[in-house]
C-alpha cells in the first residue's frame, strides 16, 4: 500500500525467451529414410529384370548416403534453424529419378543416361553445399539484382547461336558436352524480380492510373521489369522454348501479385496467357502440332500410323492402375526418345501406379509449401518474394509437365524437377533447394532468443 492508500501494480515479469528447436535430428532421420527408399528401388529394378540384386547397389547406396551426409553437415553448421524437410525431399526425388533412369537404361544399352545423371547430381549437391556454406545471408543477393538479370539474358540468348535440337534452340552442344542455359537463367530472374519488386512494391501498389477496378502502376516503375520480362520471353519464343516462356510468365505474374496484393494481376495474367497461347499456336507450326496432338491424342492410331508419344504416355498411366506393375516391369520405353526426359513421369505412373504417383506429387507439393511457409514467415520483403518465387518455379514446372504428359494441357518439353534426365535441370533444382534452406533458416532464427509475445 502507498501512503495515499492505493495499491502499487506489480511490475510485469519479463517474458521468457523463446528457444526454438533446431530439428537437425529429424532431418538426419528423414535423410536415412530417403536413401534407404532409393536403394530399395534400385534393388527392386534388378530383382525384377534379372532376378538378382544389381552389383552396384552397395556403391549406389554408399554414394547417395555420403552426398546426403555432407549436405546435412553443411546445413547443421551454417543453417541450424533451417526447415528439416527440403533437403530430404530433394534427396528422395533425386534418388528416385536415378532409379527410373537406370531402369530405362536397361531397355537402351547403347544409350545409358544414369551414369551422367549421377555425375550431374553430385555436382548439384556440391552446389547445394557451396551455397549453404558461402551464402550466410540471402539478402546479399539483393545487391546483385542487375548483375543477375544481365547474366540471365545472356544465358537465354546463347542457344540462338547453336543448331536446334528436336525443334527447339535451348541447348549448347560442344564436343559431345551439352548444357541448357535457360535452367540457370530462371533462378537469376527470380532473384532480379524479387529484388526489384521489393524495392518498388509501394509504388507498384499505390501509384498510377485506375482503369475500371484495376490500378496500373506508372510506366517509370513498371517499365523496367516489364521490359526485362518481354525480352526474356521474346528470346524464348525465338528459340521455341515455350515451356520456359510459360514458366517465366507465371513467375512474373505471381511475384507481381505477392508484391502488390492486388488480385487483378492474376486476372490480367490469365488473360494474356490465353491470348499469347492462341497467337503462338496459330503462328508457330511446332507449337500448333503439339496443340493438335493434345486435342486429338489418338488421331495417329485412327489413321493407321501407330500411337504417338502422348497416346503411349496415356496407355502407360492406364496400365499402371492403382498399385502399378512394379519397378522394372512396365513398357513405357515405347514412348520413344523422350521417355527418360519429358515423359519419365509416365514410367513412374505405370510402374508405381496411382498410389506411387500421388506420393511423388505430394513430395513436390510439400516442397513448395515449405518454400511458401518460409517466405511468409520473413519480415523483410526481398526474402519473402525470393522464397515465393523459387517455390513457384518448382510448382509451375510440376504442373506444366504433369499436365502435359497426362493430356491436361499441351506438351511443352520441360524437365520434371530431379526426376528427369537433364544435368542443367538437376543442378539448378539443387540450387533452389539450397536457397530455400537458407531462407527458412533466416525465417526461424529471427525468432530465436526473442521475447515471447
Amino acid at each position: 500500500m502507498t501512503k495515499a492508500g492505493t495499491t502499487l501494480a506489480a511490475a510485469p515479469a519479463p517474458a521468457r525467451a523463446v528457444r526454438l528447436p533446431r530439428r537437425r535430428g529429424v532431418e538426419l532421420s528423414l535423410l536415412v529414410l530417403a536413401v534407404l527408399l532409393s536403394v530399395y528401388g534400385y534393388c527392386a529394378v534388378g530383382l525384377a529384370r534379372a532376378g538378382t540384386v544389381p552389383p552396384g547397389a552397395v556403391g549406389y547406396g554408399a554414394g547417395l548416403g555420403v552426398l546426403a551426409l555432407f549436405a546435412h553437415v553443411a546445413v547443421r553448421l551454417r543453417a541450424p534453424y533451417a526447415d528439416p524437410l527440403p533437403l530430404p525431399i530433394g534427396v528422395l526425388l533425386n534418388g528416385l529419378g536415378l532409379v527410373l533412369i537406370y531402369r530405362l537404361d536397361l531397355e537402351t544399352p547403347g544409350d545409358r543416361a544414369a551414369p551422367a545423371q549421377l555425375v550431374w547430381s553430385t555436382l548439384g549437391v556440391g552446389l547445394f553445399i557451396a551455397v549453404v556454406l558461402v551464402l550466410r545471408d540471402h539478402r546479399v543477393l539483393q545487391r546483385y539484382a542487375y548483375v543477375c538479370v544481365v547474366a540471365a539474358l545472356v544465358l537465354l540468348a546463347l542457344p540462338i547461336l547453336f543448331p536446334p535440337v528436336n525443334g527447339a534452340r535451348i541447348w549448347i552442344r560442344i564436343a559431345g558436352f551439352s548444357i541448357q542455359p535457360g535452367e540457370f537463367a530462371k533462378v537469376l530472374l527470380a532473384v532480379f524480380f524479387a529484388a526489384y519488386l521489393a524495392a518498388n512494391r509501394s509504388a507498384l501498389a499505390y501509384t498510377g492510373r485506375r482503369l475500371w477496378r484495376l490500378q496500373f502502376p506508372t510506366g517509370r516503375v513498371l517499365g523496367p521489369i516489364l521490359t526485362i520480362w518481354l525480352v526474356s520471353v521474346g528470346v524464348l519464343v525465338l528459340e521455341r522454348d515455350l515451356g520456359t516462356s510459360l514458366l517465366f510468365f507465371g513467375l512474373f505474374v505471381v511475384l507481381l501479385y505477392v508484391a502488390t496484393g492486388r488480385t487483378g494481376w492474376i486476372a490480367v495474367g490469365l488473360l494474356l496467357a490465353v491470348l499469347g497461347a492462341f497467337a503462338v499456336g496459330r503462328l508457330e507450326p511446332h507449337v500448333g502440332a503439339r496443340i493438335e496432338d493434345w486435342l486429338h491424342p489418338f488421331a495417329t492410331i485412327e489413321a493407321g500410323q501407330g500411337p504417338n508419344q502422348l497416346s503411349q504416355s496415356l496407355f502407360a498411366f492406364a496400365a499402371g492402375g492403382f498399385l502399378g506393375t512394379g519397378l522394372g516391369l512396365g513398357h513405357s520405353i515405347l514412348i520413344g526418345f523422350a521417355a527418360k526426359s519429358d515423359f519419365i513421369l509416365a514410367t513412374a505412373g505405370e510402374e508405381l501406379g496411382l498410389a506411387g504417383l500421388a506420393g511423388i506429387v505430394l513430395l513436390y507439393a510439400l516442397l513448395v509449401e515449405r518454400g511458401y511457409r518460409a517466405g511468409l514467415a520473413l519480415r523483410e520483403p526481398f526474402g519473402r518474394l525470393l522464397a515465393v518465387g523459387l517455390a513457384t518455379i518448382v510448382a509451375l514446372q510440376v504442373f506444366v509437365i504433369a499436365g502435359g504428359v497426362t493430356g491436361l494441357i499441351p506438351l511443352t518439353g520441360m524437365a520434371m524437377p530431379f526426376l528427369a534426365q537433364g544435368g542443367s535441370s538437376v543442378v539448378t533444382n539443387w540450387a533452389i533447394v539450397a536457397l530455400l534452406v537458407r531462407v527458412s533458416d533466416s525465417a526461424r532464427s529471427q525468432y530465436d532468443g526473442r521475447e515471447a509475445r
